[in-house]
Parts: structure tokens; sequence; C-alpha cells
């Protein structure tokens, strides 16, 4: 049986009990053992192969694509849908002492992420806005929360609201706002091909979308940062 095969079983009995899913912007890594993910590679790059071949492109003689499906399966696993496959970044929550009770905002937090529609590139930078509870977590902690969430295919909508929702869990804070305005490949790329297409989403979280006056207070930092 093939590995993919093996994880997906494994989803479906846990399914049952716990709701789980494999859809393409789920995190999974609590399904795979050791060297299971090699294992993966494996797979991924003997059906990339097929697809190449597919495509009437000469994967025997052309030096060009001979590693080419390995290549794109490692990407996949290891890199671009990494998101996927690993375990959240340990994050390590702290007091805050100093009781700070103000607004603070980190950004722009660069974006690379994946359109999960024609798995094309989406761009940008995200902006986080937090006001703390009693716990504070490191800067950089959220640039690998967003890393890791970005790394996915995905909708930009759904890719703000879990990186709200798990900045929200990681800090336990009064609020979090997101906002993220990234460029979307499937339009420059292809279809329209428009010279350039952003798209901008927010999330608020807590005292951000229940005080019109602390939004505006972000949304005012965000724009002379």
């Amino acid at each position: 049986m093939k590995i993919s095969e093996i994880i997906k079983d494994r989803i479906k009995k846990e399914d049952f009990f716990k709701g789980c899913t494999y859809k393409a912007n789920d995190n999974i890594a609590e399904f795979f053992g050791p060297g299971e993910l090699s294992l993966l590679i494996e797979e991924v790059a003997e059906k990339m192969n097929e697809v190449l071949k597919a495509l009437i492109i000469d994967v025997d003689n052309d030096h060009n694509t001979k590693e080419t499906a390995k290549r794109i399966a490692k990407m996949y696993v290891n890199e671009i849908f990494k998101g996927r496959y690993i375990a959240p970044p340990e994050v390590t929550s702290f007091p805050n002492v100093t009781s700070y009770d103000q607004i603070y905002v980190t950004g722009p937090i660069t974006v690379r992420s994946t359109c999960a529609h024609h798995f094309q590139n989406i761009t940008g930078k995200c902006y986080i806005g937090v006001y703390p509870g009693t716990k504070v977590i490191g800067l950089s902690k959220f640039n690998r929360i967003v890393d890791w969430i970005a790394s996915r295919p995905q909708i930009q909508e759904e890719m703000t609201m879990h990186i709200a929702e798990e900045i929200k869990t990681k800090t336990e804070a009064s609020g979090v706002a997101v906002l993220m305005q990234c460029s979307h490949a499937c339009c420059t790329q292809r279809g329209v091909k428009e010279h350039e297409s952003n798209m901008t989403t927010s999330v608020m979280l807590g005292c951000f979308r229940d005080e019109f006056s602390m939004k505006q207070e972000f949304l005012s930092i965000v724009d002379k940062m």
C-alpha cells in the first residue's frame, strides 16, 4: 500500500472521533511516523514523473527534466507545503510583567503561499496587531506562525483567519488583528494576466472586533509602517 493511502486511512480512523480531515490547508503532521515523509516524497516524485510524461515531455532523454519530478516532490513536501507536514512551531509565552495595556503591531511579515485553485504563488505582506492579556510571546514567533500557516495551498481569506486564530490561541490576547495584502500569480501569470493584482484581507478578533476605535488605531498604525 502506498504511504499516502496509509496516512489517509489513519486520518479517516481519527475522523470519527475528532473530525479530522486532510483538506489542502490542513496540518496532518500528527499522522506521520519516523521516515514516512521520505516515503511520501518518493511517491509524489513517481506520480509527478507520470504527469510530466502526460505532458509529452521526454523525461528519460531530456537533460533539463531528468530529475525534475524528484525536485518538485521535495519542494512541495519540505518547502512550499511544509505547513501541512510539520508540527507547529514551538511558541513559549511569558508573563506580561509590565502589565502593558496598549496595542502593539508587528510587520510587514513576508507571506509566501500557494493558491489552492491553480497552485500559483501568493506573495505579499502581513501585519499583526495585539492587545495583550496576561501573556506575551517573542517577536520572531509571529513570523514563524505566519510562515507555518502560509506554507500550504489555500485561499487568502482562510489564511488570514487561521493566522489570527493561531495567534489568539498562543498569546491568549484580549484582541488580535491581522491585515494581509498579497499578489496572486493566478491573476498575473495566467487568466487575465493583470500586471498587478493585489488583494487585501483583514480579520479582527476580541476587542479589535468589538471596539471600532481600536480597529481604527490598528489600521492607522499599519498605514504609517
